[in-house]
Formats: structure tokens, sequence, C-alpha cells
């Protein structure tokens, strides 16, 4: 069997139609394939990345607690059915890519810190955020020291002073500070042979 299994034979996973969705070719497609039927196998082989899975992926640990890992599932699960098939974790990976338009990735970003999903980032979503990404990189950070970088993102992206932060104030944050979007490039996927054996079996 090549790289699409009977599992992931679904019209809009269709690879050309992929292709025509996203920033990758019909052949990158393909190459994502053997990631994601890894990914999807390693719990549970069902065609589907489910939640812990898709933390071991990020995490090498399905049972850690992740703010972060849940929000990515969560923007990953286009449905919003607990699993991500093979259709949405191309067009969501395809917004990390190198040569991604730069409003993709600020609207996801926006998105993914907006915890709440009320349409504004407010300063606890921020804090919650950065501390679990302090957390998740083993670094210790007195909680004044948080509340300076929360106070000093507010400053610098709060233009109306009303204690959040809307999708335009965001945007005009990102022009101006394009280091909030570092997390959204994932070099590696501009060359698809970087990644590991692929449909070599």
């Amino acid at each position: 069997m090549g790289c699409f299994g009977s599992k992931q034979q679904r019209i809009f996973e269709d690879p050309s139609l992929l292709s025509a969705q996203t920033i990758f070719t019909v052949n990158e497609i393909k190459a994502l394939n053997e990631v994601f039927r890894k990914l999807g196998s390693t719990l549970v082989d069902d065609g589907f990345i489910n939640r812990e899975e898709f933390k071991l992926g990020l995490f090498m640990n399905s049972k850690q607690q992740s703010l972060f890992g849940d929000r990515m599932f969560d923007m990953f699960d286009l449905k919003h059915d607990g699993v991500i098939d093979f259709g949405e974790f191309v067009k969501t990976l395809s917004v990390f890519h190198p040569d991604a338009p730069q409003a993709e990735k600020v609207i996801f970003a926006f998105k993914l810190y907006d915890i709440w999903q009320n349409g504004f980032i407010e300063k606890q979503e921020v804090k919650e955020m950065i501390v679990e990404l302090l957390h998740e990189s083993n670094l210790i950070v007195a909680d004044d020291i948080i509340e300076v970088m929360v106070e000093k993102t507010f400053e610098e992206a709060d233009l109306g002073k009303d204690g959040k932060i809307d999708i335009e104030e965001w945007k005009d944050l990102a022009a101006r500070k394009p280091s909030v979007l570092r997390n959204m490039t994932i070099p590696h996927l501009r060359d698809m042979t970087t990644f590991p054996s692929f449909c070599r079996r």
C-alpha cells in the first residue's frame, strides 16, 4: 500500500485538492501523509490523530496537562469532533509554512491566544499562555516578572486602553513586532526532505 491508506480515502483529503487549498505541493502532501499516519497510529490506528496522540507528538507525553497543547489541538480540529483527520492536519499545518501569508499567521496566532474564544485577548489569557510556555520550557519566572511581561504586552498592543486586544490591535502589534509570530513558522516545512523517512518503507 502507498502513502494513502483506505482510511484516508475521502474526497476532501485528495492530494490535488489539498494542494490547491494550501501552500504544499502534491508530493509534499504525500510526504506529510506519512507523518500523519505515524502520529495517528501511536495509540489507536484509526486513521485519525486524537488528543493524546497529538500531545505525544508535541511533548512525548500524552498525559501531560498542557493549555498550549490543548489549544493547538483545538485549532487543528477544524470540525470540532475530537479528532484530527488528514485534511485538517494539512490545512492547519500550511499556516506554519515559511511561505504562508503573514495575514494567515496573524489570525491563527490571535485565535490561539484567545483562549476564551470571545473575540478578544485579555490579560488573564496572556498570563496563562506565558505561564504555560515558561513551564513547558522548564523556566521558572517570578509572578511579578510575569505581571510586568503582561503589562508591557498590553502597553504596546492595547491601543484602545480598554484592557483587551482585538484583532485589529493584534494585527498592528504583529506588524510592529514580528517576533510575536516567531512560533508560527516551522522552517523544515520548506524542505520536506529534511523530515525523516516518509514513504520509504
